[in-house]
């Protein structure tokens, strides 16, 4: 799912939200998100799952071409938990739809 996607769909289910309000909202509430974890912040969604910030060291890694040895600096990547209520969902409908596919 894209983010347009995303638009279409909150712009659907909720009719008295136009496509620009929805595509306002997601904007706004993935903006928040941003900030948060640039700001080292830790979100939690409750049912769905949680996102971080972890950190990777500094190490040194090679150029597949030359072969010679390149120092790679410490970075900091966002991380996605999914709770276990995710989990589970995605877990029996995979399951569902695996053994419709079957019969």
């Amino acid at each position: 799912m894209t983010r347009s996607d995303l638009v279409e769909e909150l712009a659907s289910r909720f009719a008295q939200l136009t496509r620009r309000d929805a595509e306002f909202a997601v904007k706004a509430i993935l903006d928040a998100m941003n900030d948060a974890l640039v700001r080292g912040h830790r979100i939690e969604i409750r049912g769905f799952g949680s996102f971080s910030i972890n950190r990777r060291p500094p190490r040194i890694g090679r150029n597949p071409r030359s072969g010679e040895s390149v120092a790679i600096p410490e970075k900091r990547v966002p991380h996605f938990k999914p709770g276990k209520a995710l989990r589970e969902a995605v877990d029996e409908r995979t399951a569902a739809m695996e053994a419709n596919a079957k019969r």
